[in-house]
C-alpha cells in the first residue's frame, strides 16, 4: 500500500500546483455538526422539489386542461435546467465562493417554488420549475464547503449525510404529494411544503455559511456552458420525450445526432481554452470515470425503484391480476417511506463505513444490496411484504452510493475543482433518473395487456430486472475501480480519508481539503 503522507505536498491533479489555504480567515466553523445540518437541508431541497412533482403530473393535467404530454414537460423542464445550470454554478462557487452561489439559488429556487403555487398557466409552471432546477447546483457546492471547512477525521462522514438526502429527500417529496393530493386535492399543495422548506434552508444558509475566500481564480468559460448546456439539451431531450416523440422517430434522431456533434465540438473546445469550463483531462480520467458511471446506474436504479413500485402496488388485482390495489397515500407511506426512514439512519453509519473501509469497498457493498433488492422484487412481489423488503435494499443501494460517491470524486480532483467536479458527477446522477423514469415508463407501455388496461405482470418482470441491471453495472464499475486503484503507481492515494489523517498527523497541508 502506498504512503499516504506522500501526497501531503502534491495535488491530486496532475500539473496543478500546491497552494496552502488562506489561514488568515480561519478555515474551520465553530459547529460543524450546524455546516452539516444547513447543507443537507438545502440538498433535501433539491431531491424534495425535484420528486414532488412525480405522483401530481396526472392532476396538473386534468386542473390545467392539458394532455399529459405537456404536462411531462414540468419534469423535462427542470431537468434541461440543472442540466445547462450545475457545471456553472459550481464554477462560480470555485470562483467566488460557495456563500453567495448558495444564496443566490436558494432565492430563485423561492421565487421559483412561490411563483408555481400562484400560477394556474402551464409556461408559468414551466418557469417556475426552470427557476427550481437551479438547485442541483446546491449538491456540489455543498461538497465544496464540506471539503474546506471540516477536519479530516470529519470529512468522510459529513459528505455521506450530505449526500444521502439526495435519495432520501425524494422519498420524502413521494409522501408528501401522496398525503396532500390523495383525496384528489390541488395539485399545487405540494409546492407549499417546498416553498416551507426552501425558506428555512435560505436563512438557516444566512445565518450559518461561513464567509471564505474563493479556492480558484480566473473566470467562467462563458462560451463553454453555452456550448454544453445546448449539448446537454439536445442529449436529454430525446432521453425525456422519447416515448411521445417516437423512438425512431426524425425528431428523437435529430437530436441525439445533433448532441453527439454539439458535445464533440465542446470538448475541442475546452482543450483550446487557457481556463476551460470543465478540463477534458478531468472527464477522461480514470478516477472521474468510475463515480460518473457509477452515479449514472444509480440514478438509473433510485427511479426505477420509485415508479415500479408506486405503480405496482397501485394497480388493482381484480383487474389486472397482481397488485394490492393500494391508495397513492398507501403506496408512498406503506413501501415506500420505510426506505426513506432507513436512509436517514444509514447515512452517518454508510459514511464511517466509507472512512474505515474506502469509497469503492462501500460502493461495492451497496451496488450488491440493490442487486438483491431488484431480484427479490422480480421474484417475490407477490406479497406485499416482500415489495417492502425490496424497498428497503434498494434505498440503502442509493444511500450507501451516495455516501461513498462524492469520496470518489474529491480524491480525483485538485481542490480548486471541487465544485466543478461534483457538478459533473450531480448531472450523471440525474441523466440516469431520466433514462430510468423514461425506460420505466417505455417497458411498461409496451407491455400494456389492451383487455385489461394495465400493463402485464411480464413487463414488471421487466422493469425490475432494469433495476438489476443497473446494480449490476455499479458492481463492475467498483470491481474495475478496485483493480485500477492496485495497479496505481506509487504514492497515489486510494482512500481521502487516509491521505487527509496522514497530512493532518503530520501537520502539514493537505493538497485534498487544503487543511493544514
Amino acid at each position: 500500500m502506498p504512503r499516504a503522507d506522500a501526497w501531503c505536498h502534491r495535488d491530486v491533479s496532475a500539473g496543478a500546483q500546491a497552494r496552502p489555504p488562506d489561514t488568515a480567515s480561519g478555515t474551520r466553523p465553530t459547529r460543524p455538526a450546524l455546516l452539516v445540518l444547513t447543507l443537507s437541508l438545502g440538498v433535501t431541497t433539491l431531491s424534495l422539489l425535484q420528486s414532488l412533482v412525480v405522483p401530481v403530473l396526472g392532476p396538473i393535467g386534468e386542473q390545467l386542461g392539458v394532455s399529459t404530454a405537456a404536462a411531462s414537460w414540468v419534469l423535462t423542464a427542470n431537468l434541461l435546467a440543472a442540466a445547462v445550470l450545475t457545471p456553472v454554478l459550481g464554477r462560480l462557487g470555485d470562483i467566488h465562493g460557495e456563500r453567495p452561489v448558495v444564496l443566490g439559488i436558494l432565492a430563485a429556487v423561492a421565487v421559483g417554488t412561490l411563483l408555481a403555487i400562484v400560477t394556474r398557466s402551464l409556461p408559468l409552471l414551466i418557469v417556475a420549475r426552470v427557476l427550481q432546477g437551479s438547485s442541483y447546483g446546491l449538491f456540489p457546492l455543498s461538497i465544496s464547503l464540506l471539503r474546506r471547512e471540516l477536519p479530516p477525521e470529519r470529512l468522510s462522514v459529513a459528505m455521506s449525510i450530505v449526500s444521502s438526502t439526495l435519495g432520501v429527500g425524494g422519498v420524502v417529496g413521494l409522501v408528501a404529494a401522496g398525503l396532500l393530493t390523495g383525496d384528489g386535492g390541488d395539485y399545487h399543495r405540494p409546492f407549499w411544503i417546498g416553498l416551507g422548506v426552501t425558506l428555512a434552508s435560505l436563512v438557516l444558509a444566512a445565518v450559518v455559511l461561513p464567509r471564505r475566500p474563493a479556492t480558484a481564480t480566473g473566470h467562467v468559460d462563458w462560451a463553454g456552458a453555452v456550448v454544453l448546456g445546448a449539448g446537454l439539451v439536445l442529449l436529454l431531450l430525446p432521453v425525456s420525450q422519447g416515448n411521445g416523440w417516437g423512438w425512431t422517430s426524425p425528431l428523437t434522431l435529430g437530436c441525439a445526432a445533433g448532441a453527439l456533434v454539439v458535445l464533440t465540438g465542446w470538448v475541442l473546445l475546452q482543450r483550446r481554452r487557457a481556463e476551460p469550463l470543465v478540463r477534458p483531462a478531468l472527464l477522461a480520467d480514470p478516477r472521474m470515470l468510475v463515480p460518473n458511471l457509477a452515479g449514472l446506474a444509480t440514478g438509473v436504479g433510485l427511479f426505477v425503484s420509485f415508479l415500479v413500485v408506486m405503480q405496482y402496488v397501485q394497480t388493482p388485482p381484480a383487474a389486472a391480476g397482481y397488485g394490492f390495489g393500494a391508495t397513492v397515500l398507501e403506496a408512498a407511506v406503506v413501501y415506500l417511506l420505510p426506505g426513506g426512514v432507513l436512509g436517514i439512519a444509514l447515512a452517518p453509519l454508510a459514511g464511517r463505513v466509507v472512512d474505515r473501509i474506502g469509497a469503492l469497498p462501500t460502493l461495492l457493498a451497496g451496488s450488491v444490496t440493490g442487486l438483491a433488492g431488484f431480484l427479490v422484487l422480480t421474484l417475490g412481489r407477490a406479497e406485499p411484504a416482500w415489495v417492502v423488503v425490496a424497498g428497503l435494499l434498494s434505498q440503502a443501494w442509493v444511500t450507501v452510493a451516495y455516501a461513498a460517491l462524492p469520496s470518489l470524486v474529491v480524491s480525483a480532483v485538485r481542490r480548486s475543482e471541487t465544485g466543478v467536479a461534483n457538478a459533473v458527477n450531480s448531472i450523471a446522477r440525474s441523466t440516469g433518473q431520466a433514462v430510468g423514469s423514461t425506460l420505466t415508463v417505455a417497458l411498461l407501455g409496451a407491455g400494456l395487456d389492451p383487455a385489461t388496461g394495465f400493463p402485464r405482470a411480464s413487463a414488471f418482470t421487466a422493469v425490475s430486472l432494469l433495476g438489476a441491471g443497473a446494480a449490476a453495472a455499479v458492481v463492475l464499475v467498483s470491481v474495475a475501480g478496485m483493480v485500477q486503484a492496485r495497479r496505481r503507481g506509487p504514492g497515489e492515494p486510494d482512500d481521502l480519508a487516509e491521505v487527509e489523517r496522514a497530512c493532518a498527523r503530520a501537520g502539514e497541508w493537505s493538497p485534498v481539503s487544503g487543511i493544514r
